[in-house]
């Protein structure tokens, strides 16, 4: 069943994706993700069933709306890649499980919340609050207690909320956003109190590094970018749930 449910999987991540896409496209316009029907943002031309095919359809139709000829956003077929390829990864670390089930469903809110913060720099209490109530409530059935997931929580929430406020105390202002604090509710009951150390350091590595990219993109501010951390430390999370005690092996062993 291994191969035929990872693949299974990774369609499913890809059709999930799409629904991920709508959440973002309408919080961002402030529309209601109910009605009306899928349609083109530019010209609102509403689209077929076969206009709806996740990412073959972007491939088709050559990125862009067959109405009005303007250019689709490639952010539709990256978030329907990227949570088609969550969904197969986390099918054949956990194979067919309540593991695999919570972690798709918070991969869902992340990846939405992350694609969110990427554009407009915003965090949404709508889905990092419910998903941190998730991941507290999911802890009895995941490879974790709920006493670590709790602790988790509330040692991810204090460390940023320190972070948050420390640097304001220090510098006159912010350097990490709310939405960070209460994100670290729903990332430190997912990896737990002993994930921690390890999901922050991956998501600092891969936000430094990012970080290259915006300080060229907007090189004439200088130090002022910003640099949305919720994706980075989303990414992290993944990270250590799919890897994380190989890494952990591996740092161990070279010592």
């Amino acid at each position: 069943m291994g191969v035929y449910f990872v693949a299974v999987a990774f369609v499913l991540g890809l059709c999930l994706g799409s629904f991920y896409n709508v959440c973002i496209h309408r919080f961002l316009a402030g529309e209601s993700i109910i009605r009306p029907g899928s349609h083109c943002p530019k010209c609102g031309h509403g689209l077929a069933w076969w206009e709806n095919i996740p990412v073959l359809s972007y491939l088709f139709l050559r990125g862009r709306c067959r109405e009005c000829g303007r250019g689709i956003s490639p952010r539709y077929p990256v978030v329907e890649l990227v949570s088609g390829l969550i969904a197969a990864l986390l099918a054949y670390r956990f194979g067919l499980s309540w593991s695999w089930v919570v972690y798709l469903a918070l991969a869902g809110v992340l990846i939405t919340a992350s694609f969110i913060d990427l554009e407009a720099y915003i965090l949404p209490d709508m889905l990092t609050l419910p998903g941190a109530g998730l991941a507290l409530g999911a802890s009895f059935v995941l490879p974790i207690s709920w006493q670590d997931a709790f602790i988790g929580a509330g040692a991810g929430f204090a460390l940023f909320w320190s972070l948050q406020y420390g640097y304001k105390i220090i510098k006159g202002r912010e350097g990490l956003g709310g939405g960070d604090v209460k994100l670290m509710l729903m990332l430190g009951a997912i990896v737990g109190w002993q994930g921690l150390p390890l999901t922050v350091f991956l998501a600092s590595c891969l936000g430094l590094a990012a970080s290259l990219f915006y300080l060229y993109r907007d090189r004439n501010k200088g130090m002022q970018t910003r640099i949305p951390f919720g994706p980075f430390l989303a990414l992290g999370t993944y990270i250590y749930l799919l890897c994380g005690e190989e890494i952990m092996g591996w740092y161990l062993g070279s010592l």
